[in-house]
């Protein structure tokens, strides 16, 4: 376990720097963790991916495959990217405050 620090907030991770208490995620920590990964800003766009995700993680225990949230969002693969330089899993999962995910987003 380790810790980032941000803002002043010192936050418990695990080795790839996801949360290790999901339940400690709140928007202010989506913030925090977005400018950690180098996304200055949450847009309209940002939180619509990362809504999908925490919805499906607290009914399913899991993240959504990248196929629903492109499917949900009417984004393209590319526009993920582009929103979330770490891809899905790494970038999108993380600033939703998830565990790390076990297999492919």
């Amino acid at each position: 376990m380790s810790t980032i620090e941000i803002e002043g907030k010192t936050i418990e991770v695990g080795g790839d720097g996801f949360l290790i208490e999901p339940d400690i995620w709140d928007k202010e920590l989506a913030r925090l963790i977005a400018k950690y990964d180098g996304i200055e800003e949450l847009n309209e766009k940002h939180w619509a991916i990362i809504n999908i995700i925490r919805d499906n993680y607290e009914k399913k225990g899991m993240a959504p495959m990248i196929r629903v949230i492109c499917k949900e969002t009417g984004l393209k693969l590319r526009e993920i990217y582009q929103l979330f330089p770490l891809g899905p899993a790494r970038g999108a999962c993380r600033v939703a405050g998830l565990p790390k995910p076990d297999g492919c987003v």
